[in-house]
């Protein structure tokens, strides 16, 4: 999937199909329509996938998060990963549980092995997505505790708050997470016990 689209993706005639929320430079326009040649939307499903799922981050936000989600598409396309953007394309209502399950469900499946989240604060969403197995979701706020989630936690899903962050903060926690490494060590042990937790759960029940 391409997200970023520049002058070097145009071709020189035909059709140029690209996803919802991809991101065209404002060069790749004017070359497109100096070639006559015609840019579509179209489901992401329909689009070549075959881009690794370590290349991929699975992308969405509700209505309150619209805004930083598109802020920060370019801030992923700088780490030369693709974004599989599952939503909202606007700024019309919309509930966060179901961004959230999306995201988490495309992570979850081995779709992708990186997502974010963003709602009005980004707690929602964390609270979603760790209902699914194997998805560890950290609601992230400064570098310290994006580099923490990552280096400790191995997290796989940034949560973020829309309303909570400026587009500089945001840019920086992302910026750091994607960067950061798991630490491995006595960190894999304590994952370990998350897993190991997660899988007993599926057979817990309350205590009478």
């Amino acid at each position: 999937m391409k997200n970023l689209i520049t002058q070097a993706d145009v071709p020189a005639t035909g059709e140029l199909k690209v996803a919802p929320g991809t991101i065209i430079t404002p060069s790749a326009r004017d070359l497109a329509k100096d070639r006559g040649v015609k840019i579509t939307e179209v489901p992401a499903d329909q689009l070549d996938t075959s881009v690794p799922p370590d290349r991929i981050v699975a992308l969405g936000s509700d209505h309150g998060g619209f805004q930083l989600k598109e802020k920060l598409k370019p801030i992923i396309a700088e780490f030369n990963l693709k974004f599989h953007d599952i939503g909202v394309h606007d700024e019309k209502p919309a509930d966060y549980p179901d961004i959230a399950r999306q995201v988490a469900e495309i992570v979850a499946r081995g779709e992708a092995t990186r997502g974010v989240i963003i709602d009005g604060a980004g707690i929602g969403s964390s609270i979603v997505a760790n209902k699914f197995p194997g998805i560890r979701a950290a609601l992230c706020y400064d570098k310290p505790s994006a580099r923490n989630s990552r280096e400790h936690n191995d997290a796989n899903v940034l949560t973020l708050g829309g309303r909570l962050l400026t587009s500089s903060q945001a840019e920086d926690v992302l910026r750091t997470w994607l960067a950061t490494p798991f630490g491995g060590g006595r960190h894999a042990g304590r994952v370990q016990k998350i897993t190991e937790i997660e899988k007993a759960l599926k057979t817990w029940t309350p205590r009478s």
